[in-house]
């Protein structure tokens, strides 16, 4: 039996005990917001018309430095930022006990937490700007990536009549464009592909198999940068593009992440890589380095969303053949600094981490 001395030293030990347990902060901390950033304009495309977009903004910070990350609510997607403020309600305390590894570490601890692309793209993202703020190091420096070349982004052309795009095109100071087709019209098609700018057409899944067909064995189709996702996904649509065609297919809704793309290889020449697709930055590089291996042209893609969003993706921009990286361009209230796109050109920040700072 414990004597009362020994019971009042034991009480008094969990007390000490409970104080440090929650006297002691948490060796990074979690948070997030909700930001509905307004367009500058409509944006139409196959799936509808948008006037803004909701993004979830992710911040993890540890001794003083702040990294950020960035998703948006996408329908098409079946994405709803109120599920993944839930998810982050269940892991918030096992994300906060994690140590400062290095980010490839950091991800193989998200992935076993059964959470969403987006959201795992988020918190991956946040965590390479934080790690590179903490090292005082770039993204780019801590993974050797040199930053000659980096190609042009595109801008995008919202569904519209011929006439209105063709206008949009020539008025604007951008050289590269991605134009939205909602259908198909071969007339419309033979129009965009008599101007002299670099024009890639982009359908969002709204072309039929016989529409494909057409267009992959017409040499005028060559004209155009690439074709991206022309059908709805699916190997019962894509099984009929021919990398060897005259079109330069890409995939986009059919490329999710790295698992798919030994199947791809024989249908579409080039693939965008969306971080919110594939998982994020980390995944994305490992993603890149298999497809290479594979022949295929790489596109880095972004959703519409800020510049939070738009520097995770710019940091890979270097190591691929195409960038669409307009996002943070399409809305008229972004809340953060970091990389830009200046009528195409990508102007790739060198700060810490991945350069991101809130306004």
């Amino acid at each position: 039996m414990k004597s009362e001395e020994a019971i009042s030293n034991s009480n008094y030990l969990n007390s000490v005990s409970d104080f440090f347990l929650t006297s002691i902060p948490p060796l990074m901390q979690l948070s997030w917001q909700i930001v509905r950033f307004k367009l500058k304009e409509t944006f139409s495309i196959a799936y509808g018309n948008y006037e803004y977009r909701d993004a979830l903004i992710v911040s993890l910070k540890s001794n003083g430095c702040v990294g950020y990350g960035e998703c948006t609510a996408i329908d098409y997607y079946h994405i709803q930022l109120e599920d993944f403020i839930v998810d982050l309600q269940r892991v918030q305390s096992k994300v906060e006990s994690q140590n400062i590894v290095h980010p490839v570490a950091f991800y193989s601890f998200i992935a076993l937490l059964n959470l969403p692309s987006f959201l795992r793209s988020a918190l991956d993202c946040a965590y390479w700007d934080l790690f590179g703020k903490l090292e005082n190091s770039s993204f780019l420096k801590l993974n050797d990536i040199q930053i000659n070349p980096v190609p042009e982004s595109s801008i995008t052309i919202s569904v519209d009549t011929i006439e209105h795009q063709i206008q949009k095109i020539k008025s604007s100071a951008w050289s590269k464009f991605k134009v939205k087709c909602n259908h198909f019209n071969s007339n419309e098609i033979k129009q965009l592909s008599q101007l002299d700018y670099t024009i890639a057409l982009d359908s969002n899944g709204s072309f039929t198999k016989e529409n494909c067909l057409w267009l992959q064995e017409n040499e005028m189709t060559m004209k155009f940068h690439y074709l991206e996702q022309p059908m709805s996904k699916g190997a019962e649509n894509y099984s009929v593009l021919r990398t060897t065609a005259f079109a330069n297919w890409m995939a986009d809704e059919d490329c999710q992440d790295l698992s798919v793309l030994n199947n791809l290889q024989p249908h579409y020449r080039s693939i965008n890589i969306k971080l919110v697709k594939c998982g994020g930055l980390t995944p994305a590089l490992e993603m890149i380095q298999h497809a290479r291996n594979l022949g295929f042209k790489i596109m880095i893609g972004c959703m519409t969303e800020s510049t939070v969003g738009i520097s995770a993706g710019a940091v890979l921009s270097p190591l691929c053949d195409f960038a669409d990286l307009d996002g943070a361009n399409l809305i008229a209230n972004d809340i953060a600094k970091g990389s830009s796109v200046v009528n195409g050109k990508i102007q790739l920040s060198e700060k810490p981490g991945l350069g991101i700072e809130l306004m």
